[in-house]
């Protein structure tokens, strides 16, 4: 069956089509994304949610959302979006970070001429029948020194356009390398020089702890008097109190905003000051942008329920088509090394350790990791995926470490799960051979080869005649067909696994009377999803 999208905001008609033209189904309800009554009542019946800022995708809403697997916001804001609760939930969010990369940094660019200028005010003046040409003396952005706060996607893209205009440019920015400062042609400071130095300072960073009130009272007041700041980036950077007192007392020259710490900003105790630009939230805000991401976010979510291929997700590691077909064995792989421990241990788990050997070490390693995760989790949790497992281990205090080595035996690469709780460790390794087929290769130490089949039988027990007699017999007398037999052990007459790959899952009593026979330590059933 095809997957189902709903799209609960406006996307042009070509974003639509995408979909279709992927055989993807979608229903086109721009109307739902602001009734949120209506959207409960539908919502479980779509694989997949397209969306823009009008609809709010709330805990509740998720709690309808019975077959959702991802949510794709045309855009870069996801304050719309629970994405714990997606989490939780299991539900990927996924959002457009660089479809208007341009439009917002030429946005910024545009604010910063403006206030230079004074053109708003200037043109209120004129259009009002004034003439008033003295009154509105600007100062050239020519050689001046641009401090631009966030050096990332578009900050960098700002940077370029400022020194296009022969402006000096300064960055800060905690992850901005050296040689990335060179490669776009900016001087990388720390914040206090940048506050010093700075005639401009235009803000390209994320709202979160560490940046909040970044321009806070005390930083305004290490600024250069005169400097003129803009922020096209997220209300919340600038503390605006603080900045209204600065433009009061001339310390602050003017301000462009075309964000604010509480939107819609219908009142504002910057409005009305001079030499203050305002813009409601418009960075993004031009035909090609809106097209450029609403064909990005189609595209996105299709080559997620069509391949599995993961781009631009929050709550997920990116995995793109190339990655997917080359690693969907060892994802598999993965899930099913992590299923077997799950399902071999009743014991709170404290440490879930990874190893990657050879090849595979050099893989999208966190996409893996979430797979072994998932594995683990489902045994107790059978909802669980790979969105919610990390989110569910977190919860439950299980640490997660991983190791990387080159090839270091006979197979070109490996994974080895291995699981600590209070009482024991236990560790189970795999590989995929050429078929593409995965296989586990190592229990507990002893080297095996067996593949991995829905319906499995485990057993350990002392190396000693008459186990194979006792399983097969036992198996055949209950009509359980074995499809294909393991055994390895550690050494002769010590420690001894067997793995039964059976036609149908086995019957509990089954279990009772093998465990009965007194000759296992271990019988244990196990499942694995092998399509």
């Amino acid at each position: 069956m095809a997957p189902k999208v709903l799209v609960s905001d406006k996307l042009s008609e070509t974003a639509v089509q995408i979909f279709r033209d992927r055989g993807i189904e979608v229903d086109f309800e721009p109307a739902l994304g602001k009734d949120k009554e209506k959207l409960a009542e539908v919502i479980g019946k779509y694989d997949g949610l397209a969306i823009r800022s009008a609809t709010k995708v709330t805990e509740k809403i998720l709690e309808k959302a019975t077959n959702l697997k991802v949510i794709g916001r045309a855009g870069i804001g996801v304050d719309n979006v629970d994405i714990p609760a997606a989490s939780k939930k299991g539900v990927i969010v996924m959002n457009t970070p660089f479809g208007n990369s341009i439009t917002t940094a030429e946005h910024a660019i545009a604010m910063m001429f403006a206030v230079a200028r004074q053109i708003p005010e200037a043109n209120a003046s004129t259009q009002a029948g004034k003439w008033e040409k003295s009154r509105f003396m600007g100062v050239e952005l020519f050689n001046k020194t641009l401090g631009v706060i966030g050096a990332g996607n578009i900050g960098s893209i700002v940077c370029d356009r400022a020194i296009g205009l022969q402006m000096k440019v300064v960055a800060y920015d905690p992850f901005l390398t050296e040689e990335r400062a060179k490669q776009i042609g900016v001087h990388k400071v720390e914040l206090d020089e940048l506050l010093a130095k700075a005639d401009f300072i235009t803000l390209h960073v994320p709202l979160t702890d560490k940046t909040r009130n970044i321009l806070s009272k005390a930083n305004l007041a290490k600024t250069k008097k005169g400097v003129r700041i803009i922020n096209c980036a997220r209300g919340g950077l600038i503390d605006e109190e603080a900045l209204a007192e600065a433009l009061k007392s001339g310390h602050v020259a003017g301000a462009a905003l075309d964000v604010f710490a509480v939107e819609p900003a219908n009142e504002n105790l910057l409005f009305g000051l001079p030499n203050v630009v305002c813009t409601p939230h418009l960075g993004a805000s031009t035909t090609e942008a809106q097209e450029n991401v609403a064909l990005q976010v189609a595209e996105q979510m299709s080559d997620y329920l069509l391949t599995g291929a993961v781009e631009n997700a929050l709550n997920m590691p990116n995995v793109t088509a190339e990655e997917a077909a080359v690693m969907g064995p060892w994802i598999k792989l993965a899930d099913h090394l992590g299923a077997f421990i799950g399902q071999m241990t009743d014991e709170p788990i404290k440490a879930i350790n990874i190893l990657y050997d050879g090849a595979v070490a050099k893989m999208n390693l966190p996409a893996l990791n979430q797979s072994v995760i998932a594995g683990v989790m489902k045994a107790s949790n059978p909802d669980v995926n790979l969105v919610s497992a990390p989110v569910v281990a977190k919860e439950r205090g299980i640490q997660v470490s991983t190791t990387q080595q080159d090839k270091s035996g006979a197979f070109d690469a490996y994974i080895k799960v291995t699981m600590v709780t209070d009482k024991r460790e236990r560790s189970v390794a795999g590989t995929c051979f050429s078929d593409g087929k995965p296989r586990f290769i190592q229990i507990k130490g002893i080297n095996i080869d067996a593949e991995v089949g829905e319906h499995m039988l485990y057993t350990t027990n002392e190396d000693v005649p008459g186990i194979i007699g006792l399983l097969g017999m036992t198996m055949g007398k209950n009509g359980v067909n074995i499809a294909n037999f393991t055994l390895g052990r550690s050494g002769v007459g010590s420690e001894a696994i067997a793995l039964l790959y059976l036609d149908q899952a086995i019957d509990p009593k089954v279990v009772e009377v093998l465990e009965g026979s007194g000759m296992f330590q271990q019988v244990r059933p196990l499942q694995f999803e092998v399509n």
